[in-house]
């Protein structure tokens, strides 16, 4: 099978000082411990290069560890200010920031460089107007990023593995928190326990077990079956204000509309199984709805492909 990771041996090689190896070992553990989709790290890897680009300018010679950590709120400005002159839209430079925010909390993490300036620096305020599902690559980019304000790695993939869940599951929110670490996912399908006690099973693709054993295996406390399968930094069970928060954080950081909540991962999910032709009544059953008029009012559909749909499908539409 084709290795589907980002090939790091491609991407432009921009010295070999202290910085450019910060730099790479950073690529690195993006694609090899984040397992981060190729797009994903080569947009990281743009974004970086961009960044030490321009402060080789600003400063007038390569950065070494020691500018990293001296840069002042003023130089962040700069640089987003110098992305804006070239015509840089809000949203890449609020996505941008965000990239270079979680190089710099790889290289505090790693000991290297420690400077809190860059989380005062306000990310370029975007306006919205957008329907209350998520874009799917606005979906992607808040699993794969829902760990970046984290310190510890566990409570990092714990993120990602929860809203990788509701996404790929449909799950409501409530529903994934009261999960058991015995009843993680092993097998192709879960039982859910749903409002009013109803038990409904729901498919489970091999990206959400995956990103629920990897969580598992950094947890440390991992092992007790009766116990919570999300668990706060305490170790108790995670309640609904923790799995909001890292969302509110990350729409300021990555420029998503005020609907990105963890709801809107599950209407996402039948929103967008709809829009891919999937039966109504079995979205319904994945949702744990009692009516049908409830998933209707949880998805929207393109008006133009449901008027195709009708005069496709209508018999008196050929007529």
């Amino acid at each position: 099978m084709a290795d589907d990771r980002f090939d790091l041996s491609q991407h432009p090689v921009i010295g070999d000082g202290p910085v450019a190896k910060a730099y790479r070992a950073f690529l690195t553990w993006l694609n090899d411990e984040r397992r981060l989709s190729p797009h994903t790290v080569s947009a990281y890897s743009r974004d970086v290069e961009d960044f030490l680009t321009f402060l080789t300018r600003h400063l007038g010679a390569p950065p070494e560890l020691s500018d990293l950590a001296d840069l002042r709120q003023l130089d962040f400005r700069s640089w987003l200010a110098r992305l804006s002159e070239g015509g840089g839209q809000d949203i890449s430079r609020a996505r941008k920031l965000s990239s270079i925010r979680t190089f710099f909390r790889y290289l505090r993490k790693r000991g290297l460089v420690e400077n809190d300036r860059l989380n005062l620096v306000r990310a370029p305020k975007i306006p919205h107007s957008v329907p209350k599902p998520l874009s799917v690559p606005d979906a992607e980019l808040l699993i794969e990023s829902a760990g970046d304000f984290e310190t510890e790695e566990w409570v990092a993939k714990r993120n990602v593995a929860l809203m990788t869940l509701l996404y790929g599951c449909g799950l409501r929110i409530a529903e994934a928190l009261s999960l058991n670490e015995g009843q993680a996912p092993e097998g192709d399908a879960m039982r859910v326990l749903g409002k009013g006690n109803k038990e409904r099973f729901v498919p489970v693709l091999p990206v959400v077990r995956d990103a629920i054993a990897a969580y598992l295996r950094e947890s440390p406390f991992a092992g007790d079956p009766d116990g919570p399968l999300f668990r706060g930094v305490r170790g108790g069970r995670m309640n609904q204000d923790s799995a909001r928060k890292p969302i509110r954080m990350l729409r300021a950081a990555l420029g998503l509309p005020d609907t990105a909540t963890p709801h809107a991962l599950r209407h996402s999910f039948a929103t967008h199984l709809l829009a891919g032709g999937g039966d109504l009544r079995a979205i319904q059953e994945l949702l744990g709805h009692a009516s049908l008029s409830t998933t209707q009012r949880y998805t929207e559909v393109d008006t133009a492909r449901l008027m195709a749909e009708y005069a496709r499908a209508h018999p008196r539409a050929k007529g």
